[in-house]
């Protein structure tokens, strides 16, 4: 028995046209504002998260270094939000960071983080990564549920120097 509100879910993610592409110049003022609206929403945006981080607002400039790159979902030419992978200091080789992956609220449950994060996973191996790291808070737990889905598996302390202390969940995933 096919359970309604699972085949109804699905059935409106194949009919939406979500396109995902690597992040362009316009990209950074909505995606800022993606980033900390949900920080915001969930009581997240405290010292210490990429709320107050000034890259932030510079993602596509940030994400012209080496060994990064920023995916961005799009419905029809709408911003719903992205993801991206850098290789943040102090990381242990071969091990780059998945970072600033947060989605419109309008985009949340319709598999688009899933998507992202897939997107992301590819060209991490692709590139010759060995390992994804996660750092993130218990505030957002419906994205912690989607990386432990993903396959990423909790550490007991930080990797690398981000410089967000106001994050106390760390993950990796090995590829």
């Amino acid at each position: 028995m096919i359970d309604r509100k699972i085949y109804l879910k699905n059935l409106a993610l194949m009919n939406d046209n979500i396109t995902i592409r690597t992040i362009a110049p316009d990209d950074n003022k909505e995606l800022a504002s993606i980033i900390r609206s949900a920080l915001t929403e969930f009581g997240a945006n405290k010292p210490g998260t990429v709320y107050f981080d000034d890259t932030t607002d510079y993602l596509y400039e940030l994400f012209q270094q080496r060994g990064s790159i920023y995916f961005v979902a799009e419905d029809n030419s709408k911003l719903l939000g992205g993801a991206g992978l850098y290789p943040s200091e102090g990381l242990p080789q071969q091990t780059c960071e998945l970072v600033k992956m947060y989605l419109h609220p309008h985009s949340w449950g319709k598999g688009i983080g899933k998507m992202l994060i897939q997107k992301c996973l590819e060209f991490a191996k692709g590139i010759g990564y060995l390992q994804v790291y996660i750092e993130t808070m218990p505030e957002l737990k419906k994205a912690v549920s989607v990386y432990e889905r993903s396959g990423f598996e909790y550490l007991d302390g930080p990797l690398g120097q981000t410089g967000h202390f106001g994050c106390d969940i760390w993950m990796l995933k090995k590829l």
